[in-house]
């Protein structure tokens, strides 16, 4: 009795710690989506303020830049020291950002909810996600947006170059026919 109690602990202690783990996942998912919701919402009403509020601009023109020196790379082609400032900070504006309801391809009418961005993300750490859509040539997951928790709150701090359009499926609860 006593050694099947004692068998039974590692696997109690185990399951808690499973338990605990996820609780800071859905933590971390549902602060980070309440996060993206409201950068999201400054994009689709084009408020440069809130929009610069929730971005590390540095991060993202070194994300940008990296990537478009990847791309040169693999078309044999000498990019140089990369893409100046000003042709990054082009690229990082609320303008950049296609949002789309997945189903149908349209433009989203409102800004997404926190419950539609949830569906859509990824929880790598407790301190950075990403808004997770297909890729156009695979059909695989891949990271579109990547947010990171800094000063309090999440910032865009990477975003794919090319081809950037933002899927998010329906608002959980709202029937297909709507």
């Amino acid at each position: 009795m006593v050694r099947r109690m004692l068998k039974k602990g590692p696997a109690a202690a185990f399951l808690a710690l499973s338990l605990a783990l996820a609780g800071c996942s859905l933590d971390v998912r549902a602060d980070a989506s309440r996060g993206i919701a409201r950068f999201l919402d400054a994009v689709h009403r084009d408020d440069r303020k809130a929009f610069e509020a929730a971005i590390d601009r540095p991060a993202l023109r070194t994300d940008l830049r990296n990537q478009l020196a990847d791309l040169g790379k693999a078309k044999d082609l000498d990019v140089g020291e990369g893409a100046s400032e000003f042709a990054l900070d082009r690229m990082i504006t609320p303008q950049a950002f296609q949002l789309v309801e997945a189903r149908t391809g349209r433009a989203l009418p409102v800004a997404p909810t926190a419950a539609q961005i949830a569906l859509t993300m990824q929880v790598h750490d407790k301190a950075h996600v990403c808004v997770a859509g297909p890729a156009p040539d695979t059909g695989k997951t891949r990271c579109l947006l990547s947010f990171a928790k800094r000063g309090g709150g999440w910032r865009l701090v990477g975003m794919q170059a090319t081809d950037l359009k933002i899927e998010l499926p329906p608002t959980p609860g709202k029937s297909k026919g709507r």
